[in-house]
Protein backbone atom coordinates (compact mmCIF):
# COMPACT_ATOMS: atom_id res chain seq x y z
CA UNK A 1 0.00 0.00 0.00
CA UNK A 2 1.01 3.59 -0.47
CA UNK A 3 1.04 5.99 2.46
CA UNK A 4 1.40 9.74 2.87
CA UNK A 5 3.14 11.27 5.89
CA UNK A 6 2.81 14.88 7.04
CA UNK A 7 5.78 16.37 8.86
CA UNK A 8 7.84 19.46 9.59
CA UNK A 9 11.55 20.04 9.98
CA UNK A 10 14.11 22.65 10.95
CA UNK A 11 16.63 22.58 8.11
CA UNK A 12 19.55 24.27 9.86
CA UNK A 13 21.87 21.27 10.14
CA UNK A 14 20.81 19.52 6.92
CA UNK A 15 22.21 19.83 3.41
CA UNK A 16 18.68 20.13 2.08
CA UNK A 17 15.95 17.55 1.64
CA UNK A 18 17.50 15.34 -1.03
CA UNK A 19 20.02 12.60 -0.31
CA UNK A 20 23.58 13.71 -1.11
CA UNK A 21 26.70 11.52 -0.84
CA UNK A 22 28.72 12.29 2.27
CA UNK A 23 26.22 14.84 3.62
CA UNK A 24 23.34 14.66 6.08
CA UNK A 25 19.92 15.21 4.51
CA UNK A 26 16.33 15.17 5.73
CA UNK A 27 15.38 12.42 3.28
CA UNK A 28 18.19 10.10 4.41
CA UNK A 29 17.37 10.69 8.08
CA UNK A 30 13.72 9.79 7.53
CA UNK A 31 14.50 6.70 5.44
CA UNK A 32 16.81 5.42 8.16
CA UNK A 33 14.11 5.94 10.80
CA UNK A 34 11.35 4.27 8.76
CA UNK A 35 13.57 1.35 7.81
CA UNK A 36 14.71 0.80 11.39
CA UNK A 37 11.24 0.86 12.99
CA UNK A 38 9.54 -1.14 10.21
CA UNK A 39 12.51 -3.53 9.84
CA UNK A 40 12.32 -3.23 6.07
CA UNK A 41 14.09 -0.96 3.59
CA UNK A 42 11.84 2.05 3.01
CA UNK A 43 12.38 4.76 0.41
CA UNK A 44 10.48 8.03 0.72
CA UNK A 45 9.52 10.55 -1.98
CA UNK A 46 9.09 14.17 -0.91
CA UNK A 47 6.79 16.91 -2.15
CA UNK A 48 9.77 19.09 -3.12
CA UNK A 49 13.44 19.79 -2.61
CA UNK A 50 14.53 22.36 -0.07
CA UNK A 51 18.06 23.76 -0.11
CA UNK A 52 20.66 23.63 2.64
CA UNK A 53 19.42 25.40 5.78
CA UNK A 54 15.84 25.89 4.52
CA UNK A 55 12.95 24.80 6.76
CA UNK A 56 9.53 23.25 6.19
CA UNK A 57 6.64 24.05 8.54
CA UNK A 58 4.53 21.65 6.48
CA UNK A 59 5.82 18.86 4.27
CA UNK A 60 4.42 15.67 2.73
CA UNK A 61 6.12 12.51 1.58
CA UNK A 62 4.93 9.13 0.31
CA UNK A 63 6.26 5.63 0.75
CA UNK A 64 5.17 2.07 -0.01
CA UNK A 65 4.77 -0.56 2.69
CA UNK A 66 2.94 -3.87 2.59
CA UNK A 67 3.25 -5.05 6.21
CA UNK A 68 1.61 -4.19 9.51
CA UNK A 69 2.62 -1.07 11.39
CA UNK A 70 3.89 -1.88 14.89
CA UNK A 71 1.91 -0.55 17.89
CA UNK A 72 2.33 3.15 18.62
CA UNK A 73 4.30 3.54 15.39
CA UNK A 74 3.98 7.33 15.19
CA UNK A 75 5.18 7.77 18.75
CA UNK A 76 8.05 5.33 18.26
CA UNK A 77 9.37 6.88 15.05
CA UNK A 78 9.17 10.39 16.53
CA UNK A 79 11.22 9.18 19.48
CA UNK A 80 13.76 7.72 17.05
CA UNK A 81 13.94 10.84 14.86
CA UNK A 82 16.12 13.81 15.92
CA UNK A 83 14.38 16.77 17.64
CA UNK A 84 14.46 18.91 14.47
CA UNK A 85 12.14 16.56 12.51
CA UNK A 86 8.54 15.94 13.64
CA UNK A 87 6.14 13.46 12.06
CA UNK A 88 2.48 14.47 12.52
CA UNK A 89 0.42 11.77 10.82
CA UNK A 90 0.53 8.83 8.41
CA UNK A 91 -2.44 7.79 6.30
CA UNK A 92 -3.18 5.50 3.33
CA UNK A 93 -3.74 6.97 -0.16
CA UNK A 94 -4.40 5.62 -3.64
CA UNK A 95 -1.58 3.48 -4.99
CA UNK A 96 -0.79 6.07 -7.71
CA UNK A 97 -0.86 9.13 -5.40
CA UNK A 98 2.39 11.09 -5.63
CA UNK A 99 3.68 13.53 -3.02
CA UNK A 100 5.48 15.69 -5.57
CA UNK A 101 3.53 15.50 -8.81
CA UNK A 102 0.01 15.63 -7.32
CA UNK A 103 0.59 18.81 -5.29
CA UNK A 104 -1.19 21.69 -7.02
CA UNK A 105 -0.33 24.43 -4.50
CA UNK A 106 2.82 25.25 -2.56
CA UNK A 107 3.65 28.29 -0.49
CA UNK A 108 6.76 29.79 1.05
CA UNK A 109 7.24 32.30 3.83
CA UNK A 110 10.45 34.28 4.28
CA UNK A 111 11.02 35.85 7.70
CA UNK A 112 13.20 38.87 8.42
CA UNK A 113 13.83 40.59 11.75
CA UNK A 114 15.52 43.96 12.36
CA UNK A 115 16.23 43.73 16.09
CA UNK A 116 19.06 41.35 16.88
CA UNK A 117 17.71 38.29 18.66
CA UNK A 118 19.97 35.32 19.52
CA UNK A 119 16.92 33.04 19.70
CA UNK A 120 16.07 33.66 16.04
CA UNK A 121 19.54 33.19 14.57
CA UNK A 122 18.58 29.99 12.69
CA UNK A 123 14.88 30.66 12.09
CA UNK A 124 14.79 34.18 10.64
CA UNK A 125 17.16 36.41 8.66
CA UNK A 126 18.61 39.18 10.80
CA UNK A 127 18.87 42.34 8.71
CA UNK A 128 21.81 44.13 10.38
CA UNK A 129 21.86 47.37 8.41
CA UNK A 130 20.62 50.72 9.81
CA UNK A 131 18.72 51.57 6.65
CA UNK A 132 15.61 49.44 6.22
CA UNK A 133 13.97 48.69 2.86
CA UNK A 134 11.05 50.91 1.89
CA UNK A 135 7.78 48.96 2.50
CA UNK A 136 6.01 50.51 -0.50
CA UNK A 137 8.86 49.62 -2.85
CA UNK A 138 8.96 46.09 -1.41
CA UNK A 139 5.25 45.68 -2.07
CA UNK A 140 5.53 47.08 -5.60
CA UNK A 141 8.28 44.58 -6.41
CA UNK A 142 6.19 41.73 -5.01
CA UNK A 143 3.06 42.75 -6.93
CA UNK A 144 5.00 43.04 -10.20
CA UNK A 145 5.60 39.28 -10.21
CA UNK A 146 1.86 38.59 -10.39
CA UNK A 147 1.82 40.04 -13.93
CA UNK A 148 4.10 37.28 -15.26
CA UNK A 149 4.13 33.51 -15.70
CA UNK A 150 7.76 32.84 -16.75
CA UNK A 151 10.54 33.39 -14.22
CA UNK A 152 13.88 32.70 -15.86
CA UNK A 153 15.49 35.70 -14.04
CA UNK A 154 14.80 33.93 -10.73
CA UNK A 155 16.14 30.46 -11.48
CA UNK A 156 19.58 29.25 -10.44
CA UNK A 157 21.91 28.66 -13.37
CA UNK A 158 22.61 24.99 -12.47
CA UNK A 159 18.98 23.87 -12.68
CA UNK A 160 17.23 20.96 -14.38
CA UNK A 161 13.87 22.63 -15.12
CA UNK A 162 12.31 22.00 -18.51
CA UNK A 163 10.14 25.12 -18.24
CA UNK A 164 10.31 28.40 -16.34
CA UNK A 165 6.52 28.74 -16.15
CA UNK A 166 4.91 29.07 -12.72
CA UNK A 167 1.38 30.18 -11.86
CA UNK A 168 1.61 32.55 -8.90
CA UNK A 169 -1.38 32.85 -6.54
CA UNK A 170 0.14 35.22 -3.99
CA UNK A 171 3.11 37.56 -3.70
CA UNK A 172 3.14 40.11 -0.89
CA UNK A 173 5.05 41.47 2.06
CA UNK A 174 3.58 41.66 5.56
CA UNK A 175 5.00 44.21 8.02
CA UNK A 176 4.47 43.00 11.57
CA UNK A 177 3.40 45.22 14.53
CA UNK A 178 6.19 47.34 15.93
CA UNK A 179 8.05 47.24 12.59
CA UNK A 180 10.69 44.97 14.13
CA UNK A 181 10.05 42.15 11.67
CA UNK A 182 8.41 41.40 8.34
CA UNK A 183 7.71 38.41 6.13
CA UNK A 184 7.30 37.70 2.45
CA UNK A 185 4.58 35.31 1.31
CA UNK A 186 4.44 33.63 -2.08
CA UNK A 187 2.27 30.79 -3.36
CA UNK A 188 2.27 29.00 -6.72
CA UNK A 189 1.64 25.67 -8.39
CA UNK A 190 5.41 25.11 -8.61
CA UNK A 191 8.73 26.86 -8.01
CA UNK A 192 12.08 26.93 -9.76
CA UNK A 193 15.30 26.05 -7.99
CA UNK A 194 16.39 28.91 -5.73
CA UNK A 195 13.47 31.02 -6.97
CA UNK A 196 12.10 32.34 -3.68
CA UNK A 197 15.43 33.41 -2.20
CA UNK A 198 16.31 35.21 -5.45
CA UNK A 199 12.93 36.97 -5.39
CA UNK A 200 13.43 38.05 -1.78
CA UNK A 201 16.89 39.37 -2.65
CA UNK A 202 15.44 41.27 -5.60
CA UNK A 203 12.72 42.83 -3.44
CA UNK A 204 15.24 43.93 -0.81
CA UNK A 205 17.44 45.53 -3.48
CA UNK A 206 14.42 47.37 -4.90
CA UNK A 207 13.38 48.44 -1.38
CA UNK A 208 16.88 49.79 -0.74
CA UNK A 209 16.91 51.59 -4.11
CA UNK A 210 19.84 49.48 -5.32
CA UNK A 211 17.80 48.06 -8.18
CA UNK A 212 15.20 49.98 -10.23
CA UNK A 213 11.83 48.28 -10.47
CA UNK A 214 11.78 48.99 -14.20
CA UNK A 215 14.95 46.90 -14.60
CA UNK A 216 13.15 43.98 -12.97
CA UNK A 217 10.16 44.46 -15.28
CA UNK A 218 12.37 44.46 -18.37
CA UNK A 219 14.19 41.32 -17.23
CA UNK A 220 10.85 39.53 -16.80
CA UNK A 221 9.52 40.77 -20.13
CA UNK A 222 12.68 39.72 -22.01
CA UNK A 223 13.39 36.68 -19.79
CA UNK A 224 16.98 37.70 -19.13
CA UNK A 225 19.16 37.66 -16.04
CA UNK A 226 19.15 40.61 -13.65
CA UNK A 227 22.39 42.58 -13.67
CA UNK A 228 22.26 42.66 -9.86
CA UNK A 229 21.18 39.29 -8.46
CA UNK A 230 21.09 38.51 -4.74
CA UNK A 231 20.01 35.29 -3.05
CA UNK A 232 18.65 35.86 0.45
CA UNK A 233 20.14 33.67 3.22
CA UNK A 234 18.44 30.29 3.75
CA UNK A 235 17.60 30.54 7.45
CA UNK A 236 14.55 32.76 6.88
CA UNK A 237 12.80 30.48 4.38
CA UNK A 238 9.95 28.05 5.15
CA UNK A 239 8.07 25.73 2.84
CA UNK A 240 4.41 25.54 3.86
CA UNK A 241 0.78 25.06 2.79
CA UNK A 242 1.09 22.07 0.44
CA UNK A 243 -2.26 21.15 -1.11
CA UNK A 244 -3.57 18.08 -2.92
CA UNK A 245 -6.90 17.55 -4.70
CA UNK A 246 -7.62 14.47 -2.55
CA UNK A 247 -6.82 16.09 0.86
CA UNK A 248 -8.70 18.70 2.88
Amino acid sequence: MRYFAELAYLGTRYFGWQIQPGQISVQETLERAFSTILQKKIEVVGCGRTDTGVHASQYFLHFDFSGEFPPYFLSRINKFLPPDIALFRIFPVAEDAHARFDAYHRAYEYRIHFRKDPFQQNTSYYFPYPRHPDPDKLQAAARLLLDFEDFYPFCKSNHDSQTYRCTLHRSEWVLHPGHESMSYHIAANRFLRGMVRLIVGMCLNVGLEKLPLETVRQALEKQTRLGRSTSAPPEGLYLRDIRYPFLD
